[in-house]
Protein backbone atom coordinates (compact mmCIF):
# COMPACT_ATOMS: atom_id res chain seq x y z
CA UNK A 1 0.00 0.00 0.00
CA UNK A 2 1.62 3.14 -1.10
CA UNK A 3 2.46 6.11 1.18
CA UNK A 4 -0.78 9.26 1.13
CA UNK A 5 0.02 11.76 -1.25
CA UNK A 6 -0.04 15.52 0.39
CA UNK A 7 -3.25 17.64 -0.85
CA UNK A 8 -2.07 20.22 -3.62
CA UNK A 9 -2.10 23.88 -2.28
CA UNK A 10 -5.30 25.73 -3.20
CA UNK A 11 -5.04 29.16 -5.30
CA UNK A 12 -5.67 32.10 -3.14
CA UNK A 13 -8.16 34.49 -3.93
CA UNK A 14 -7.78 37.86 -5.59
CA UNK A 15 -8.94 40.68 -3.53
CA UNK A 16 -10.95 42.19 -5.16
CA UNK A 17 -10.08 45.97 -2.96
CA UNK A 18 -6.43 45.49 -4.57
CA UNK A 19 -5.29 47.89 -7.21
CA UNK A 20 -4.28 45.69 -10.96
CA UNK A 21 -0.70 45.28 -11.47
CA UNK A 22 1.29 47.88 -12.99
CA UNK A 23 2.69 47.79 -16.40
CA UNK A 24 6.65 47.78 -16.93
CA UNK A 25 7.68 50.80 -18.32
CA UNK A 26 9.52 51.37 -21.56
CA UNK A 27 12.42 52.72 -22.09
CA UNK A 28 12.00 55.65 -24.95
CA UNK A 29 14.70 57.64 -26.85
CA UNK A 30 14.33 61.06 -27.41
CA UNK A 31 13.89 61.94 -30.92
CA UNK A 32 17.65 62.81 -33.11
CA UNK A 33 17.88 66.01 -33.38
CA UNK A 34 17.90 67.27 -37.46
CA UNK A 35 21.53 67.93 -38.47
CA UNK A 36 22.05 71.35 -39.11
CA UNK A 37 22.30 72.78 -42.31
CA UNK A 38 25.74 72.60 -44.11
CA UNK A 39 26.99 75.64 -45.67
CA UNK A 40 27.80 75.10 -49.62
CA UNK A 41 30.43 76.96 -49.31
CA UNK A 42 32.25 75.75 -45.71
CA UNK A 43 31.75 72.20 -47.90
CA UNK A 44 33.71 73.16 -51.20
CA UNK A 45 36.71 74.17 -49.09
CA UNK A 46 36.73 71.23 -47.19
CA UNK A 47 37.03 69.15 -49.88
CA UNK A 48 39.28 71.76 -51.72
CA UNK A 49 41.11 70.73 -48.76
CA UNK A 50 41.14 67.31 -48.61
CA UNK A 51 42.19 67.08 -52.44
CA UNK A 52 45.13 69.53 -51.87
CA UNK A 53 46.32 67.04 -49.06
CA UNK A 54 45.93 63.72 -51.11
CA UNK A 55 47.98 65.61 -54.06
CA UNK A 56 50.92 67.01 -52.19
CA UNK A 57 54.12 64.71 -52.53
CA UNK A 58 54.81 62.60 -49.95
CA UNK A 59 57.67 64.40 -47.48
CA UNK A 60 61.65 63.27 -48.77
CA UNK A 61 63.25 60.65 -46.84
CA UNK A 62 65.89 61.29 -44.16
CA UNK A 63 68.67 61.12 -46.35
CA UNK A 64 67.02 63.49 -48.96
CA UNK A 65 66.80 66.10 -46.60
CA UNK A 66 68.70 69.59 -46.05
CA UNK A 67 71.59 68.56 -43.62
CA UNK A 68 71.32 70.40 -40.23
CA UNK A 69 74.11 73.42 -40.53
CA UNK A 70 77.22 72.13 -38.68
CA UNK A 71 77.98 72.75 -35.09
CA UNK A 72 81.04 75.20 -34.53
CA UNK A 73 84.24 73.75 -33.34
CA UNK A 74 84.97 70.45 -32.19
CA UNK A 75 83.35 68.63 -29.26
CA UNK A 76 84.39 69.58 -26.05
CA UNK A 77 85.67 65.99 -24.85
CA UNK A 78 87.74 64.98 -27.95
CA UNK A 79 89.12 68.82 -27.75
CA UNK A 80 90.25 67.93 -23.92
CA UNK A 81 91.82 64.73 -25.14
CA UNK A 82 93.52 66.48 -28.26
CA UNK A 83 95.35 68.95 -25.99
CA UNK A 84 96.53 66.11 -23.52
CA UNK A 85 94.30 66.56 -20.57
CA UNK A 86 92.17 63.30 -20.19
CA UNK A 87 90.69 60.62 -22.26
CA UNK A 88 87.25 61.39 -24.12
CA UNK A 89 86.05 58.80 -20.93
CA UNK A 90 87.60 60.88 -18.55
CA UNK A 91 86.19 64.10 -19.80
CA UNK A 92 82.86 63.00 -20.29
CA UNK A 93 82.80 61.67 -16.37
CA UNK A 94 84.48 65.31 -15.39
CA UNK A 95 82.22 67.33 -17.35
CA UNK A 96 79.07 65.57 -15.73
CA UNK A 97 80.80 66.44 -12.33
CA UNK A 98 80.98 70.03 -12.95
CA UNK A 99 84.45 69.84 -13.29
CA UNK A 100 85.37 71.58 -16.42
CA UNK A 101 84.73 75.41 -17.19
CA UNK A 102 84.99 76.79 -20.85
CA UNK A 103 85.30 80.28 -20.70
CA UNK A 104 84.86 80.52 -16.94
CA UNK A 105 81.54 79.08 -17.92
CA UNK A 106 80.56 75.58 -16.18
CA UNK A 107 80.76 73.31 -19.34
CA UNK A 108 77.68 71.92 -20.20
CA UNK A 109 77.77 67.43 -22.08
CA UNK A 110 78.65 67.73 -25.83
CA UNK A 111 78.96 71.41 -26.37
CA UNK A 112 81.29 72.12 -29.27
CA UNK A 113 84.35 74.44 -28.56
CA UNK A 114 86.49 76.62 -30.73
CA UNK A 115 90.24 75.94 -30.56
CA UNK A 116 90.73 79.34 -29.29
CA UNK A 117 88.51 78.42 -26.30
CA UNK A 118 90.34 78.74 -22.65
CA UNK A 119 89.06 74.97 -20.91
CA UNK A 120 90.39 75.10 -17.38
CA UNK A 121 89.98 71.72 -15.38
CA UNK A 122 89.00 72.18 -11.55
CA UNK A 123 91.25 70.51 -8.72
CA UNK A 124 88.92 68.03 -8.03
CA UNK A 125 89.40 66.68 -11.45
CA UNK A 126 93.24 66.75 -10.71
CA UNK A 127 93.11 64.95 -7.76
CA UNK A 128 90.78 61.91 -9.13
CA UNK A 129 93.52 61.37 -12.10
CA UNK A 130 96.10 61.37 -9.96
CA UNK A 131 94.75 58.80 -7.85
CA UNK A 132 94.80 56.12 -11.17
CA UNK A 133 97.53 53.66 -11.54
CA UNK A 134 99.64 52.20 -14.18
CA UNK A 135 100.71 49.23 -13.49
CA UNK A 136 103.84 47.22 -15.57
CA UNK A 137 103.36 43.17 -15.98
CA UNK A 138 105.58 41.17 -16.79
CA UNK A 139 102.98 39.06 -19.38
CA UNK A 140 104.21 35.32 -19.61
CA UNK A 141 102.60 32.44 -22.13
CA UNK A 142 98.98 31.74 -21.41
CA UNK A 143 97.80 34.67 -20.81
CA UNK A 144 95.58 37.01 -22.92
CA UNK A 145 95.80 41.06 -22.62
CA UNK A 146 92.41 41.56 -22.32
CA UNK A 147 89.36 39.85 -21.73
CA UNK A 148 89.67 36.24 -20.88
CA UNK A 149 89.32 33.68 -24.08
CA UNK A 150 88.79 30.36 -25.31
CA UNK A 151 89.74 29.23 -21.12
CA UNK A 152 92.57 31.24 -21.27
CA UNK A 153 92.76 33.98 -18.34
CA UNK A 154 93.22 37.81 -18.38
CA UNK A 155 96.71 39.17 -18.00
CA UNK A 156 95.35 41.04 -15.20
CA UNK A 157 94.86 38.36 -13.01
CA UNK A 158 98.25 38.76 -12.21
CA UNK A 159 98.18 41.82 -10.67
CA UNK A 160 97.92 40.60 -7.15
CA UNK A 161 98.90 41.70 -3.73
CA UNK A 162 101.61 38.46 -3.34
CA UNK A 163 102.94 38.96 -6.59
CA UNK A 164 103.75 42.94 -6.77
CA UNK A 165 107.89 42.98 -7.64
CA UNK A 166 109.56 42.80 -4.24
CA UNK A 167 111.83 45.81 -5.59
CA UNK A 168 109.35 48.40 -6.69
CA UNK A 169 110.03 50.84 -3.86
CA UNK A 170 107.22 53.03 -4.91
CA UNK A 171 104.50 54.59 -2.49
CA UNK A 172 101.84 53.26 -3.57
CA UNK A 173 100.25 50.59 -1.65
CA UNK A 174 98.06 47.74 -3.18
CA UNK A 175 94.29 48.07 -3.26
CA UNK A 176 91.73 45.64 -4.64
CA UNK A 177 90.04 48.77 -6.09
CA UNK A 178 93.21 49.92 -8.21
CA UNK A 179 91.95 46.70 -10.82
CA UNK A 180 88.38 49.11 -11.55
CA UNK A 181 88.72 49.80 -14.61
CA UNK A 182 92.52 48.85 -15.16
CA UNK A 183 92.85 48.10 -19.11
CA UNK A 184 95.64 46.92 -20.93
CA UNK A 185 97.41 49.72 -23.40
CA UNK A 186 97.88 47.18 -26.16
CA UNK A 187 97.99 44.00 -26.83
CA UNK A 188 100.60 41.00 -26.38
CA UNK A 189 99.51 38.10 -27.49
CA UNK A 190 98.90 34.79 -25.79
CA UNK A 191 102.24 33.09 -27.00
CA UNK A 192 104.21 36.04 -26.36
CA UNK A 193 105.89 37.48 -22.70
CA UNK A 194 107.53 40.95 -21.70
CA UNK A 195 106.42 44.24 -20.96
CA UNK A 196 102.29 44.80 -20.74
CA UNK A 197 100.89 48.29 -19.99
CA UNK A 198 98.06 48.21 -18.08
CA UNK A 199 96.26 51.84 -16.85
CA UNK A 200 93.34 53.42 -15.28
CA UNK A 201 94.91 56.76 -16.89
CA UNK A 202 93.63 58.10 -20.32
CA UNK A 203 96.18 59.79 -20.90
CA UNK A 204 98.46 56.95 -20.63
CA UNK A 205 96.06 55.36 -23.06
CA UNK A 206 95.94 57.72 -25.23
CA UNK A 207 99.83 57.89 -25.33
CA UNK A 208 100.23 54.68 -26.04
CA UNK A 209 97.48 53.34 -28.57
CA UNK A 210 95.65 57.00 -29.94
CA UNK A 211 95.27 57.41 -33.67
CA UNK A 212 98.25 59.70 -33.49
CA UNK A 213 100.66 57.40 -31.03
CA UNK A 214 104.49 57.42 -32.23
CA UNK A 215 105.68 55.35 -29.01
CA UNK A 216 108.44 52.85 -29.80
CA UNK A 217 107.73 49.22 -28.94
CA UNK A 218 110.86 46.84 -29.18
CA UNK A 219 110.97 43.04 -29.45
CA UNK A 220 113.35 40.45 -29.24
CA UNK A 221 112.14 37.77 -31.35
CA UNK A 222 113.63 34.42 -32.18
CA UNK A 223 113.19 32.79 -35.68
CA UNK A 224 114.11 29.70 -37.71
CA UNK A 225 113.90 29.76 -41.60
CA UNK A 226 111.17 28.44 -43.00
CA UNK A 227 109.84 29.25 -46.65
CA UNK A 228 107.86 26.47 -47.21
CA UNK A 229 106.22 26.83 -43.30
CA UNK A 230 107.24 25.08 -39.86
CA UNK A 231 106.48 21.85 -40.47
CA UNK A 232 108.43 21.06 -43.97
CA UNK A 233 111.92 19.06 -43.84
CA UNK A 234 113.71 22.28 -45.15
CA UNK A 235 113.42 23.83 -41.58
CA UNK A 236 116.77 25.65 -40.64
CA UNK A 237 117.04 26.36 -36.64
CA UNK A 238 120.60 26.96 -36.45
CA UNK A 239 122.91 29.89 -38.21
CA UNK A 240 119.25 31.55 -39.70
CA UNK A 241 121.16 34.34 -40.74
CA UNK A 242 123.22 33.13 -42.87
CA UNK A 243 120.14 31.55 -44.91
CA UNK A 244 118.24 34.54 -45.19
CA UNK A 245 118.19 36.68 -48.19
CA UNK A 246 119.50 40.12 -47.29
CA UNK A 247 116.26 41.29 -49.47
CA UNK A 248 114.14 39.98 -47.64
CA UNK A 249 115.08 41.60 -44.23
CA UNK A 250 114.81 44.82 -46.49
CA UNK A 251 111.32 43.68 -46.77
CA UNK A 252 111.24 43.28 -43.08
CA UNK A 253 112.24 47.49 -42.88
CA UNK A 254 110.29 48.39 -45.57
CA UNK A 255 107.34 47.40 -48.02
CA UNK A 256 104.96 45.13 -46.73
CA UNK A 257 101.42 45.26 -46.01
CA UNK A 258 98.77 43.49 -44.05
CA UNK A 259 95.08 43.51 -44.37
CA UNK A 260 95.54 45.52 -46.94
CA UNK A 261 97.31 48.31 -45.81
CA UNK A 262 100.62 49.39 -45.80
CA UNK A 263 103.18 49.14 -42.57
CA UNK A 264 104.96 51.83 -41.37
CA UNK A 265 109.13 51.80 -40.81
CA UNK A 266 110.63 49.52 -38.61
CA UNK A 267 113.82 48.85 -37.41
CA UNK A 268 114.96 45.02 -38.18
CA UNK A 269 118.57 43.85 -37.19
CA UNK A 270 119.65 40.42 -36.25
CA UNK A 271 121.11 40.71 -32.81
CA UNK A 272 122.81 36.77 -33.26
CA UNK A 273 122.27 34.42 -35.97
CA UNK A 274 118.53 33.33 -34.96
CA UNK A 275 117.35 36.20 -32.97
CA UNK A 276 116.12 39.39 -34.56
CA UNK A 277 115.34 43.34 -32.90
CA UNK A 278 112.50 44.99 -34.29
CA UNK A 279 111.29 48.14 -33.11
CA UNK A 280 108.02 49.02 -34.19
CA UNK A 281 105.56 52.42 -34.14
CA UNK A 282 102.10 50.41 -34.64
CA UNK A 283 100.83 47.61 -33.21
CA UNK A 284 98.66 45.55 -35.37
CA UNK A 285 97.24 42.00 -34.45
CA UNK A 286 100.24 39.66 -34.52
CA UNK A 287 101.66 41.86 -36.48
CA UNK A 288 105.74 40.53 -35.93
CA UNK A 289 104.60 37.19 -36.76
CA UNK A 290 102.40 37.84 -39.98
CA UNK A 291 105.58 39.98 -41.01
CA UNK A 292 108.24 37.23 -40.48
CA UNK A 293 105.67 34.54 -42.53
CA UNK A 294 105.43 37.23 -45.11
CA UNK A 295 109.28 36.69 -45.78
CA UNK A 296 109.83 32.68 -44.99
CA UNK A 297 110.34 33.19 -41.39
CA UNK A 298 108.57 31.27 -38.62
CA UNK A 299 108.45 33.26 -35.11
CA UNK A 300 109.15 30.61 -32.07
CA UNK A 301 109.93 33.00 -29.13
CA UNK A 302 108.85 37.12 -28.90
CA UNK A 303 109.45 39.17 -26.01
CA UNK A 304 108.32 43.06 -25.47
CA UNK A 305 111.75 44.81 -23.68
CA UNK A 306 110.75 48.55 -24.22
CA UNK A 307 107.63 50.41 -24.51
CA UNK A 308 108.89 54.02 -25.33
CA UNK A 309 111.50 54.91 -22.28
CA UNK A 310 110.03 52.73 -19.74
CA UNK A 311 112.15 49.51 -19.66
CA UNK A 312 110.96 45.80 -18.56
CA UNK A 313 114.17 45.43 -16.97
CA UNK A 314 114.81 42.98 -14.25
CA UNK A 315 111.47 42.99 -13.66
CA UNK A 316 110.44 39.09 -13.13
CA UNK A 317 108.11 37.07 -15.30
CA UNK A 318 104.72 37.24 -13.61
CA UNK A 319 105.46 39.78 -11.70
CA UNK A 320 104.32 43.58 -11.82
CA UNK A 321 105.45 47.18 -10.20
CA UNK A 322 103.74 50.31 -10.50
CA UNK A 323 104.70 52.72 -12.96
CA UNK A 324 106.82 55.24 -10.79
CA UNK A 325 105.81 59.64 -10.93
CA UNK A 326 109.30 60.11 -12.54
CA UNK A 327 108.37 57.67 -15.51
CA UNK A 328 107.33 58.57 -18.79
CA UNK A 329 106.89 56.47 -22.07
Amino acid sequence: MSAAQPPAPRPRPLDPAAPPAAAPKRKTTPPTPPAAPIDPAEARARALAVLARSAAPPPPPAAAREPLPPREGTRLNKRMAELGLCSRREADDWIGQGWVLVDGQVAQMGQPVRDDARIEILPEARQSQGERVTILLHKTMGYVSGQPEDGHPAAVSLVQSRSRWKEDRGPRRFSPAQLKGLAPAGRLDIDSTGLLVLTQDGRVARALIGEDSGVEKEYLVRVVWAPNGPRAPDVVEQDVQSVFPPDRLALLRHGLSLDDQPLKPAQVDWLNPEQLRFVLTEGKKRQIRRMCEAVGLHVVGLKRVRIGRVLLGKLPPGQWRYLQPDEHF
